[in-house]
């Protein structure tokens, strides 16, 4: 992204919130993969509600889809989405974090502030996990995303995979990998006999009191898989979530709409974490989420995700994965991917120019203020739990 459309677009919001007579100055930001954010502070006695209102009018003034304002400590962020967005990609990620996450943890993408998230999934404040979100949000590649990490950053002898997809294409390219305990179940007929195999492991290691190697059970198209396999595959499945997590076995689904008349509310209830992708509508959102205020409804799909965890609310960008990355990865999983270079680059946002009023004095250009590329914490990645 080039340094003068930058500043063009930090211009432009200041001349939009002037002509409201809101004196505010761009003093900096942060450029991520997916958006651009700036920093405003505004004065003391504007209302925020009032600079809120004005989104669709800041959008419209940068020629951009939407806009996004929100509080971030003591300062207010507007989120631009780029016109050049770029993906996430996940092995070179994973080849960064290779030896310094614990075991068991899934690699998902990078946070609004570019720092790689990471999911445990053997901490008792995750064990499981619901993915939701219609067609063309990403689901399934956050399935093949995170199957991959955990193979990538895990050894065959400390955690195995087991996969079922009624339709046969979203996690056949993993069909290969060398962590699988079970060949892929496609048919209603092989996912029934594979979770009882697992449910009977889960027994076995509670009267044996053994928890180790984890197994991680994967399912695309649940509720598909819910509507052929009937009643017994909602027993089985509900009997992991409950009881899996002290056997080490962890459950990883997806769904578009998960509902408790489909699912049962049991086995809802025992999806601790949900990683939400684009949805129809709030009432959808809340669904998904089990909680409110999460705008899934607005996200844009390619990979964009509301991730609610422990009662908090945050976006992500999901890591991207491609074919000839997975048959590579199934080959030799410890290959050296190298590193990801978009968020090394480095911007620098001067400011307003000082020809609006009361942005700048004199007709002087603003000092120069730091716009970041998505490193603002180091890149020191976020473990949840």
């Amino acid at each position: 992204m080039r340094q003068q459309l930058l500043e063009h677009q930090a211009d432009r919001i200041e001349m939009v919130l002037a002509s409201h007579k809101i004196p505010v100055r761009v003093y900096g930001g942060t450029v991520t993969s997916q958006t651009t954010r700036f920093q405003i502070l505004p004065p003391l006695g504007v209302k925020l509600s009032k600079i809120r209102s004005l989104a669709e009018e800041i959008a419209l003034a940068l020629g951009a889809e939407g806009c996004r304002i929100q509080r971030r400590e003591g300062a207010l962020e507007v989120e631009v989405p780029r016109d050049d967005p770029q993906p996430v990609h996940l092995l070179p990620l994973c080849e960064r974090l290779r030896g310094r996450v614990p075991s068991c943890t899934a690699l998902l993408g990078r946070d609004g502030e570019g720092a790689p998230i990471l999911l445990r999934l053997s901490s008792p404040q995750v064990a499981h996990v619901l993915v939701a979100g219609t067609t063309g949000s990403g689901k399934t590649a956050l399935l093949r995303t995170m199957a991959a990490s955990l193979v990538f950053l895990n050894r065959p002898h400390q955690l195995q995979l087991a996969l079922v997809d009624p339709k046969g294409r979203g996690l056949g390219p993993l069909a290969s990998l060398p962590h699988l305990g079970w060949p892929l179940a496609r048919e209603a007929g092989e996912a029934v006999k594979l979770l009882g195999e697992v449910v009977e492991e889960m027994e076995r290691r509670d009267r044996a009191g053994h928890s180790e190697p984890h197994l991680v059970l994967i399912a695309d198209e649940l509720a598909d898989l819910v509507q052929v396999g009937g009643g017994e595959v909602v027993e089985l499945l509900t009997r992991l979530v409950q009881r899996g997590r002290q056997a080490g076995i962890h459950v990883v689904a997806a769904t578009q709409r998960p509902t408790s008349k489909l699912l049962g509310g049991l086995m809802k209830a025992n999806f601790p974490v949900r990683l939400v992708g684009r949805v129809m509508s709030a009432r959808d959102a809340l669904l998904a989420a089990g909680v409110g205020g999460t705008r899934a409804e607005r996200l844009k799909g390619r990979g964009a995700f509301v991730m609610v965890a422990e009662g908090r609310v945050s976006r992500l960008q999901a890591a991207y994965i491609t074919q000839g990355e997975l048959e590579r990865l199934a080959n030799s999983p410890n290959s050296d991917w190298g590193e990801e270079g978009e968020n090394e680059t480095r911007y620098l946002l001067q400011g307003g120019s000082g020809q609006y009023p009361g942005l700048g004095g004199g007709g002087q250009p603003g000092h120069g203020l730091g716009l970041r590329g998505g490193e603002r914490r180091g890149d020191r990645p976020v473990v949840l739990a």
